[in-house]
């Protein structure tokens, strides 16, 4: 575990809200696919693994516009048919995911996902694993009125908690636009993967932890 801020907080979190896609579960090589598959419909040329773990980050909404111009709803029903037809054959849990989510849900803290997944999706693969029960709220992409980065869907996550956004909510998750998320809420960012940031990755928003897989978080959380 790496401390890269202050912002931790030593006393632990009172709700800890977890980004989906690659922290909890491995869904790149389903992305990818889908991805590929919608690229090349629409005559563009498709991208490689690498580009599509370093480039997909926002949600349909927020992207598709960017990729597609004015089919992008078009390309949408493509990716959406396409992924919806592979996701759950191909899902993976990350190593060490539900063992963390049963020692944390033991623990009594009370836990979210914050997703840029289409909220359906993102329901139905917790459901398939059994992950359902440990989630106060499942948030995905079109559930709220605005989509991770903004703060809207932590404010949805929480809000049967009765717990109030703020530093002793942790928002857990493997990439920037988790971080960017949790500074807009004000909540704690950590970073969960391997390997550490790289330099300037996050000057915008650093994580104030980081911790290398699930195991060394819940052993960190377990530890306070």
């Amino acid at each position: 575990m790496t401390a890269v801020s202050g912002r931790g907080q030593e006393t632990g979190p009172r709700a800890i809200l977890f980004d989906w896609d690659n922290t909890l579960v491995d869904s790149w090589p389903t992305i990818h696919d889908a991805l590929n598959v919608t690229l090349t419909a629409f005559g563009k040329e498709p991208w490689s693994l690498d580009e599509t773990r370093s480039r997909v980050r926002k949600s349909m909404r927020d992207s598709f516009p960017k990729l597609f111009g004015d089919k992008w709803r078009d390309a949408g029903e493509v990716f959406y048919e396409r992924y919806g037809a592979i996701h759950v054959e191909k899902l993976r849990p990350i190593d060490g995911a539900q063992k963390m989510l049963e020692s944390l849900f033991r623990k009594g803290a009370y836990m979210g996902v914050v997703s840029n997944k289409k909220g359906d999706f993102l329901r139905l693969e917790a459901e398939h694993l059994g992950w359902d029960r440990f989630f106060g709220a499942m948030v995905g992409a079109l559930d709220a009125d605005r989509d991770k980065p903004a703060a809207d869907p932590v404010d949805l996550a929480l809000a049967t908690s009765g717990i109030a956004r703020g530093p002793r909510v942790w928002f857990a998750g493997d990439a920037d636009i988790d971080m960017e998320c949790a500074y807009n809420a004000g909540c704690t960012p950590v970073l969960v993967r391997d390997p550490a940031p790289g330099p300037g990755e996050f000057n915008a928003h650093p994580p104030a932890r980081h911790f290398r897989d699930c195991d060394a978080l819940c052993k960190f959380i377990n530890s306070l």
